[in-house]
């Protein structure tokens, strides 16, 4: 299928079956899909992934949130280029990217399934957060959520904080806990671990790095 194509589809089969709502900023955008033919395969606090069964190898990322910011994702990409860690550019409108596809399960749903994170994927996210840096972007919340691992690689799907400015600790925070805990205690058996306690987890991570970043503030 031309691109030209897979617009056309965009604009009259998907856009006008779907409804995203944004009820928390800190919470994933929650999903209504009508379409027949699109099939809803991710969502994160901005924006809401589809794809199409003519063309499994593009998706679609459709801002539900914040859509100022998609202009500034469109710039990330342009400097990110073709490279093995990211997606790719393809296309874009008003309110969507259309990006080449990358499969794989991300590190949260690796947890939650009992599925082994093998340390070369760990090492893929690294050397593609430095290329990052190499061009001018800043890695910002590269999080279990928006990192995915297919055949022992490791790959980052969610770039579109990559402008911001300041220090994300999310990244080297997991990467720790990787190397003191999953590593040595998890990794050789892997149970399945339950979704509420990995969920909470992270819920009690973001509430712990608030804190210390109002202690930071005061001492400030």
């Amino acid at each position: 299928m031309q691109i030209a194509q897979y617009i056309k589809l965009i604009e009259n089969e998907l856009l006008t079956k779907i409804e995203l709502q944004s009820p928390s900023p800190f919470d994933p955008i929650i999903v209504k899909n009508q379409s027949n033919s699109w099939r809803t395969i991710g969502s994160g606090n901005y924006a809401g992934v589809f794809a199409h069964e003519s063309s499994p190898n593009w998706v679609v990322k459709i801002y539900g949130r914040n859509p100022e910011e998609l202009k500034k994702e469109i710039e990330v990409y342009k400097k990110l280029g073709n490279h093995a860690s990211y997606s790719r550019l393809l296309d874009y409108g008003e309110n969507y990217l259309i990006l080449k596809k990358l499969d794989g399960i991300t590190l949260f749903d690796a947890l939650v399934k009992g599925v082994p994170i093998p340390e070369s994927v760990i090492q893929d996210i690294d050397a593609g957060l430095e290329y990052a840096r190499k061009v001018g972007l800043n890695p910002f919340d590269v999080h279990g959520k928006n990192v995915v691992m297919h055949n022992g690689k490791g790959y980052i799907v969610d770039v579109s904080d990559f402008y911001k400015q300041g220090v994300c600790h999310k990244w080297k925070d997991l990467k720790k806990a990787y190397y003191k805990i999953y590593r040595p205690y998890i990794l050789k058996f892997h149970p399945p671990i339950p979704f509420f306690i990995v969920d909470g987890v992270r819920k009690g991570y973001r509430f712990y790095r608030k804190l210390k970043k109002k202690k930071g503030n005061k001492k400030n």
